[in-house]
């Protein structure tokens, strides 16, 4: 591999791919709307138009439409442009070469019984848009013979979404969460952008990628809220409140997002967030470690390494 062009190279992941693959002595195709942190810049929306990904020896398919907006709203028709039929757009230009497609573990079907997911877990019952729309992108991915890689709540530097939405939810030192304590998978963005350039030469097919080991959740959060310098108190909140919460929430929004608020405006409370933090969630890693993978970060370095880390040497 000679050459890699990454999409979506100026977003959270898809930066850190292109910065990994650069300092393997990779040149980099950086293809999205923006330019990425290094290489060249290729032109292109994922809604529209084919990218030209010459000179690509692979194509690492990072770039998407990330959110969590109700049924039927602009935000989930963004979503299906971008991770269906973008999807779709990339493959015609990938043109043969082999292509590693970014998805994600929410389009694992929302059932019981989720402590140890292998890939062969049902893909159906998403509950929400970006669930769907992932599942549907992948589907295609897959038809063509591309190695699809499933991380769970990527989490990281330059992170503009898990973490920072985690830290909006505290109040007056106390952060709500749904349910007793469980386990969960979380997956550092620098294990995910190596499994994305060691994929290169997996077998077609779906992979999960998770860091080493399951956290707890109450604690893996009191490490991102120490990480960024919050003292807060963890309180449980019963999950069928939350879930009714959660519900209510959604039918308010759903009824006012055209009259009050931005068309790509978000609940603040959603039954696809109550899920992922009340139940078990955890991965399965073993067929990317059978391929030669292994996931070398945890929180433990992203505390150590957090600007506002009492742990961080000064």
């Amino acid at each position: 591999m000679t050459t890699v062009a990454v999409t979506g190279a100026s977003g959270f992941c898809g930066s850190h791919v292109a910065v990994a693959a650069a300092a393997l002595g990779v040149d980099v195709l950086c293809v999205g709307r923006r330019p990425g942190p290094v290489g060249r810049h290729v032109p292109w929306d994922a809604t529209v138009g084919v990218p030209d990904l010459g000179g690509a020896d692979l194509v690492v398919h990072c770039a998407a439409a990330v959110g969590d907006p109700v049924p039927g709203s602009p935000g989930e028709a963004v979503m299906r442009a971008v991770n269906v039929d973008g999807t779709a757009r990339l493959l015609e230009a990938a043109a043969g070469r082999p292509v590693v497609w970014v998805s994600s573990a929410s389009v694992y079907a929302p059932v019981p019984g989720r402590s140890r997911i292998t890939e062969e877990h049902p893909v159906r019952g998403q509950l929400n848009a970006y669930g769907r729309t992932k599942a549907a992108g992948e589907a295609l991915a897959l038809a063509a013979g591309a190695v699809v890689l499933r991380p769970r709540a990527v989490y990281g530097p330059g992170d503009p979404h898990l973490v920072p939405r985690l830290l909006s939810r505290v109040r007056r030192g106390l952060l709500l969460v749904p349910g007793r304590d469980v386990t969960l998978s979380l997956t550092a963005v620098e294990n995910l952008a190596d499994a994305c350039l060691e994929a290169a030469g997996w077998a077609p097919g779906a992979y999960n990628i998770a860091d080493p080991v399951p956290y707890r959740r109450d604690e893996a959060l009191r490490t991102v809220l120490r990480a960024h310098g919050i003292r807060a108190r963890i309180g449980h909140v019963p999950r069928a409140l939350a879930h009714t919460a959660a519900g209510a929430a959604e039918a308010l929004h759903r009824h006012r997002h055209r009259h009050r608020l931005g068309p790509y405006a978000e609940p603040p409370l959603t039954r696809y967030a109550v899920d992922q933090l009340a139940h078990s969630v955890v991965l399965d890693v073993g067929k990317a470690r059978a391929a030669g993978w292994t996931a070398r970060r945890t929180l433990t370095d992203y505390l150590q390494a957090a600007p506002c880390s009492p742990e961080r040497p000064r």
